[in-house]
């Protein structure tokens, strides 16, 4: 019997935190979530409207034997500590503990993990507070607003056209990709033309003619000032000047997500997946230690425990002149500022120096934000701009470089970024430049370009729809539906993502769009600071809400189902394609009054004799798409096996041998093929 129980989310936490606190505690994971709505009541919402939105909670599918044993565990402990995560959901989840494990008030404490490292659990345990119920409140809200919107608008889609879901923020986040794409389609080039002077050092091009700017839009624009210009370029003025480079903040959530993606190609998915192992715990030669802060944030702040030392550490290996400062941000609107920016749990822990310790990716995520963190802190680098004006019979030319003078914090972060130094030479003692080769070239202007995830997380973040931790989900749910296609990294919404945009803003463009969205962002971020009461929210939003859901499913127009061409063998009506639950099927036009289904006709390969009957093992595949190896003689046979048996026979005992993780062993004893 334990007296103190720690219940955090993640087993692999678990795993490192016990470590820390030693024989007197018991740390268990509720493996995230252990409830959510019911699907129950009106529209299976789980919602009760009419009782001031009360939800209905049940256990996740899968969870009642883990609230089982927590439950257990509770009753053997004296007091429990909740640690899940230290954001709104982790706040959600520890309220949904404590009520469902049926622990008093006076029987836990919260405490929250922002990185899971010796001194800080430690530390977090020594200084526990109470659940948050604004927090609870506030993510309580954003549920339910995602499930009244997700449930009613997706069987709107559904039963019209076709379509599989839709959602608060998900459906927002479409519409920015579809509009993106009809301001391409829309996009008429214009043409240009440039003048390029090219000298044996550099290039310089023509902007001015006599101090006005110059618009050159076709070719007889070109041949005319090529007409006045000579071969002699008299230099006007040359203008150095030092300008700082300052470094970029240390990364919150959708930094991380978009400069994993640009210098490193990982998904918004891959990359919080990366974090999520990075911050839980990784196994180093003496320790167990979460090597960064908690990847769910949207605040810069770095600690004085973190920069005390980071500074200390920037003038031991770099030296004096390299030391920067602690940057500050205007506080955006919508920053919850709950916890620090992502950075490095310890700023001696060197990335090639737990390289061996870590897999290819977690060394490069790591490196990432190590470097990122370490030149947020560093002096700005400087450069040395040099601008020079050329005039040729009142035709102003102009080239500018710039050479580094200082590297400052791109000492550990040039990897990441572009080396622009353009070195002019020193003209002081020349007047008059000399040359025959001036080019024209023809140009047309180029269409906004589509959303790469990056670029999507960017607009999502600036424009105040969704929040750090759901944008890799909206990404990966807009994807799996179907509503868009990547084409060379950037996304190009399909014709049905296309439709679905269409028919939500012919009746709800008041409240599917990015204001109405941020709007409500706003709202949620007030209920968590106890200013506004959760289920009025709520009812404001539902009283605009449903007369429009019930307008949609009275008067938007049906899609038809597309005809196949054939007809129907029972009655002669024809044959059209169909959605269902596991995709499309070919099935009569007349339903329900004809209820005919084309069976698919499937090539079925031949793998091997059934060892239960006579019949022949074929690959089939489960619901949900996932393959196994069955008997063709099904239902009468019921043979079954997740390994791919081979038509080949274990010497040892006669079974026959299976294909099993790169691997042929024996289906039935321990024998494995060399």
């Amino acid at each position: 019997m334990s007296k103190h129980l720690v219940i955090v989310e993640s087993p692999s936490k678990s795993k490192t935190i016990e470590k820390y606190l030693g024989k007197d505690y018991r740390v268990v994971s509720s493996k995230g979530h252990i409830r959510d709505l019911a699907t129950t009541g009106q529209y299976g919402l789980g919602v009760d409207i009419e009782n001031g939105f009360k939800p209905n909670y049940i256990p996740i599918s899968g969870k009642k034997k883990i609230i089982a044993d927590l439950k257990k565990d509770v009753k053997d402990s004296d007091i429990v500590y909740l640690a899940s995560d230290p954001d709104r959901e982790g706040e959600a989840i520890a309220w949904h503990l404590k009520d469902a494990l049926n622990i008093k008030d006076d029987q836990y404490k919260r405490v929250l993990f922002h990185e899971i490292t010796h001194d800080k659990v430690i530390e977090a345990i020594n200084k526990p507070t109470v659940i948050d119920d604004n927090l609870v409140r506030s993510q309580e809200t954003r549920r339910i607003l995602d499930r009244i919107i997700g449930f009613r608008l997706s069987k709107l889609l559904q039963n019209k056209i076709g379509a599989k879901s839709a959602g608060r923020v998900q459906s927002v986040a479409l519409k920015l990709i579809v509009d993106r794409e009809r301001e391409i389609e829309s996009f008429k080039e214009e043409e240009y033309w440039t003048i390029t002077a090219k000298f044996n050092e550099f290039d310089a091009e023509l902007f001015k003619y006599k101090d006005k700017d110059l618009e050159l839009k076709t070719e007889q624009d070109c041949i005319k000032a090529l007409q006045d210009i000579s071969t002699n370029y008299q230099i006007e003025s040359t203008t150095q000047k030092e300008k700082n480079k300052k470094s970029k903040f240390p990364f919150i959530t959708s930094t991380l997500q978009q400069e994993a993606s640009t210098k490193l190609g990982f998904s918004a998915k891959k990359t919080m997946s990366i974090a999520q192992k990075l911050y839980e715990g990784i196994d180093l030669k003496d320790e167990t230690v979460g090597l960064i802060t908690y990847m769910r944030t949207d605040s810069i702040r770095l600690s004085e425990d973190f920069t005390k030392p980071a500074y200390h550490y920037i003038v031991e290996n770099y030296g004096k002149e390299y030391a920067g400062y602690v940057k500050n941000s205007k506080k955006k609107e919508n920053v919850q500022d709950a916890h620090e920016a992502i950075r490095p749990t310890s700023i001696l822990r060197e990335p090639i120096k737990i390289k061996e310790y870590l897999s290819n990716d977690e060394f490069k995520l790591y490196s990432l934000i190590y470097k990122r963190t370490l030149a947020s802190l560093m002096a700005d680098a400087k450069v040395n701009q040099t601008t020079i004006i050329l005039n040729n019979n009142d035709y102003k030319f102009k080239t500018t470089g710039q050479i580094l003078i200082f590297d400052g914090y791109l000492k550990v972060y040039q990897d990441y970024e572009k080396n622009e130094d353009k070195i002019l030479p020193a003209l002081e003692q020349i007047k008059v430049l000399t040359t025959d080769n001036v080019i024209k070239e023809q140009h047309f202007t180029k269409p906004p370009a589509r959303y790469t995830e990056a670029k999507l997380i960017k607009e999502m973040e600036e424009l105040g729809i969704g929040r750090p931790s759901t944008y890799a989900k909206i990404i990966d749910t807009i994807n799996e539906r179907g509503y868009v296609e990547i084409i060379d990294k950037k996304f190009k919404p399909t014709s049905v993502g296309i439709e679905s945009t269409d028919k939500l803003q012919e009746f709800f463009s008041d409240l599917i769009n990015v204001e109405y969205t941020r709007d409500m962002e706003n709202d949620l971020d007030k209920i968590a600071d106890g200013k506004l009461i959760w289920n009025h929210v709520l009812a404001d939003f539902y009283s605009l809400f449903e007369p429009r859901v019930k307008n949609a499913f009275s008067n938007m127009e049906k899609k038809s189902p597309e005809l196949t061409g054939d007809i129907c063998p029972n009655c002669g009506n024809p044959l059209v394609i169909r959605k269902g639950k596991y995709g499309e099927f070919v099935a009569c036009s007349n339903y329900p009054e004809c209820k005919y289904i084309q069976k698919e006709e499937k090539e079925t390969k031949e793998i091997m004799d059934c060892p239960e009957c006579n019949g022949k093992i074929i690959e089939r595949k489960t619901k949900k798409g996932k393959i196994f190896y069955g008997c063709n003689n099904y239902p009468k046979c019921k043979f079954a096996s997740w390994d791919k048996p081979l038509n080949e026979f274990c010497p040892k005992c006669g079974k026959y041998l299976v294909e099993k993780k790169d691997k042929i062993v024996c289906s039935s004893c321990d024998y494995e093929k060399e």
